[in-house]
């Protein structure tokens, strides 16, 4: 028995060895991928079921998308599941796309999800592929790849899936990972001498799951590239019915052709404030310095009546965060001045009752998404939209309901919201919400992070991720001069505004503004080379961001220059002080 077995150790690595020489077809086997299973002990509770693994060869697929452009790829897809030692009717399921011997670069990368879903299926993962690495994404152990989180929070109402709370909040992605890398290493047969990198990407709901490692398994990537991160979950979330409570508070409900008619008369006036007319607010915070909302009082607006419908991808994502995408009537009428009012107080952020700030809002020119009201074809009138990711998040992650609408904002204010957003930060503050902001281990471990946001981002507040920088800064750094600090994060975490860009991507109100496609190889040309990116490749007509703190500004003779600007770095700056505690 023992020469049978050390027979097929011999065997296979005879097949190890060879894989080099083969073509991806040869080695895209379940035979081969059982013998290559990371199987060590990782330190990670599990076992893996060898009976569950499949492999799939795909050659010559057409893949594009703005996070890394276009390419042909060939990859080679191995599924399997895992279940945690000790726990009962536990399956996790993790898919890798593996290159081609001739392309593996000795690199691993794993993607993250976006909403409420932990993967974003195949839209992210050829980035894997196209730089020369094996790519991983994970399920979650919530019971397939399309699953999401919600669908499985709740065992019953009242009671949490803690298991799957924290494995969405962080456990998940560190296991993906740390079973990637040693699974990499043995299909490619890497011996220990050699590295093999490891990079993340993600945005959104990616973008906080990279944070989310940053902030835990210091050395566990040699590179991240965050962007748009869902920070704060439970103000993020609770905040998405800022714009219904404001809408109330004033007594008016600005149908969507009125905000709309507001964004573009934002974008015309400020499209200059930079040096460079272009259709792009390069600087929204020149814009809330130097726009005043009443300019538009009185300007006419026309939309035609539309069937509704969502932007592209996933139609259960778009309905929670577009809710009010549905039907509407004809609009015809003039800007009002309550309709300013609405606009002015939503992009101000949450005031509480006694003066005191609660949370952050979009910037100048953003599209008002969490202040359109949906129309209500029986009464014939806008009302809140209550469909949409924040109404969930009160139904079910606080009140622990199986619903994900909430019935009405009646008796709901500002202070209410605020309330809620300090209940969900205690309940979930050790998987959700994110915020830690000492990553000492993280710098110490030489690792590099790449933080993008766009700046006109509907969805998630572009100032949310300055805050965030700025609670690092000044916990890390918080004895040094600003000029000091700020040199001393660049040596591992670098933050870019996308000019005019929109949530994870450009913006079809600002076209021009583009967005990065090639982020990650940035962040692996700093980790590998030290090759730090002082501007970071965009898209579009705008061909490099500037790094945080720096702001664009274009000379009389096209120059882009990065500047600094003490006023308008101000402007971003927030004290979350309606909370009796430190909101990092």
């Amino acid at each position: 028995m023992a020469m049978d077995f050390i027979g097929k150790i011999l065997s296979f690595s005879v097949i190890v060895v060879a894989v080099q020489a083969a073509s991806l077809a040869d080695y895209c086997t379940v035979d081969y991928a059982s013998g290559v299973l990371p199987v060590q002990d990782l330190g990670l509770g599990i076992t893996i079921d060898p009976s569950s693994i499949s492999a799939a060869l795909t050659t010559n697929k057409s893949v594009s998308s703005q996070w890394f452009g276009a390419a042909v790829i060939d990859y080679c897809n191995i599924t399997f599941a895992y279940s945690h030692d000790g726990i009962a009717n536990d399956i996790v399921h993790v898919s890798y796309l593996v290159p081609s011997p001739d392309k593996f670069a000795n690199r691993y990368v794993s993607t993250g999800g976006g909403g409420l879903a932990i993967n974003s299926g195949g839209s992210s993962s050829p980035v894997g592929i196209i730089v020369g690495a094996v790519s991983g994404i994970t399920d979650g152990g919530f019971g397939n790849f399309n699953t999401q989180y919600d669908d499985v929070f709740l065992l019953a109402k009242g009671t949490i899936n803690w298991q799957a709370t924290y494995m969405f909040g962080y456990q998940a992605h560190h296991e993906l990972a740390t079973l990637g890398k040693q699974f990499t290493r043995n299909f490619f047969n890497t011996s220990n001498d050699n590295k093999i990198y490891s990079y993340y990407q993600g945005c959104s709901e990616g973008g906080r799951e990279g944070w989310s490692q940053i902030q835990r398994f210091a050395d566990q990537f040699d590179g991240l590239v965050t962007g748009a991160p869902a920070f704060r979950f439970s103000h993020l979330q609770t905040n998405h019915l800022s714009g219904g409570v404001i809408g109330a508070s004033i007594g008016y409900y600005p149908p969507p052709c009125e905000l709309e008619k507001i964004v573009n008369l934002t974008i015309a006036t400020c499209d200059s404030l930079d040096g460079r007319v272009d259709g792009v607010i390069a600087r929204s915070d020149l814009c809330k310095l130097n726009f005043d909302y009443n300019s538009t009082i009185g300007e006419p607006y026309y939309c035609p009546a539309s069937t509704g419908g969502f932007p592209g991808g996933p139609p259960s994502l778009h309905r929670r965060q577009f809710p009010g995408a549905g039907p509407t009537p004809e609009q015809n009428g003039t800007i009002t001045a309550k309709g300013v009012a609405v606009a002015s107080a939503f992009t101000n952020g949450l005031i509480d009752s006694n003066g005191k700030r609660i949370y952050i809002n979009p910037q100048p020119g953003s599209s008002f998404a969490d202040a359109t009201p949906q129309y209500n074809q029986d009464t014939k009138t806008w009302e809140p939209s209550l469909a949409g990711l924040g109404g969930q998040y009160i139904t079910r992650y606080l009140n622990l309901e199986d619903k994900d609408v909430l019935d009405s904002l009646e008796n709901v204010t500002a202070d209410t919201l605020r309330d809620w957003m300090a209940l969900g930060m205690q309940r979930y503050y050790d998987s959700l919400q994110t915020t830690w902001p000492d990553i000492t281990s993280f710098k110490s471990a030489g690792s590099k992070v790449i933080h993008v946001h766009g700046e006109a981002d509907s969805s998630i507040p572009a100032a949310s991720s300055v805050h965030y920088y700025d609670s690092v800064r000044n916990t890390m750094y918080g004895g040094l001069g600003y000029d000091e600090s700020i040199a001393a994060m660049d040596e591992f975490y670098r933050l870019y505004l996308v000019p005019g860009g929109a949530h994870c991507g450009s913006n079809r109100d600002q076209p021009n503004g583009g967005w990065p496609a090639t982020t990650l190889q940035s962040v692996i040309e700093w980790a590998e080379k030290g090759v730090a990116p002082d501007t970071l490749q965009n898209t579009g007509g705008i061909d490099s961001l500037c790094k945080w703190p720096l702001r664009p500004l274009w000379s009389n003779n096209g120059t882009l220059d990065c500047v600094i600007d003490s006023e308008s770095i101000q402007s971003w700056t927030y004290t979350f002080d309606a909370f009796k505690f430190q909101v990092y």
